[in-house]
């Protein structure tokens, strides 16, 4: 097993619709790295994971957004979109600690309801360009983006990137520059 991110805790905030290979691909990665990993949705229990349109697989959520508080672990990963206000504001706690994020397709949209991406380069799926830029982000097309802690992707074929880019980021820990807007 390797041990790059021994000792760490990694969060993953998710809800119902979730897509499956976009949560337990770097769950997978994560654990494998030697992570303790907290799965985080709007309830505990049982969550609906979807391949594309077909629902896949359920997996149990360990702690609800209600209950979830970002000083508690060393960094996020977000595999879509949570407007829930809990979840926006453990989100927004990520950044306010300058502790490493990796989100990767509509995930975004859950940045943007944090305020957590003016002046940030980002990619995303290609339909939340609009959305992030009137956020006051930069989009780029790239297969994986890294802002100072802040790892984004556009899609599953992008995930052996992404997972990589992640574990890098939340093995060098806390990002002083990193700070959210409000």
């Amino acid at each position: 097993m390797a041990t790059e991110l021994k000792d760490k805790q990694v969060a993953f905030l998710f809800t119902e619709g979730v897509e499956q290979v976009e949560l337990t691909e770097p769950l997978k990665a994560m654990r494998e790295a030697g992570a303790g990993t907290t799965l985080v949705s709007l309830e505990t229990g049982a969550v609906q994971m979807f391949n594309h349109l077909d629902k896949g697989d359920t997996i149990e959520a360990d702690l609800a957004t209600s209950d979830a508080d970002a000083s508690l672990f060393d960094a996020l990963v977000l595999p879509g979109g949570v407007a829930n206000p809990d979840a926006v504001q453990f989100v927004r706690g990520f950044f306010e600690q300058h502790k490493p994020v990796g989100v990767i397709c509509h995930g975004p949209w859950t940045l943007v309801e944090a305020d957590v991406v003016r002046g940030r380069t980002l990619t995303s799926w290609p339909s939340l360009r609009t959305d992030l830029r009137n956020a006051g982000a930069k989009w780029v097309d790239e297969e994986v983006h890294v802002d100072n802690g802040l790892v984004s992707s556009r899609k599953p074929d992008d995930l052996p990137a992404f997972i990589a880019k992640v574990i890098e980021e939340i093995a060098e820990g806390k990002h002083d520059g990193q700070i959210a807007s409000r």
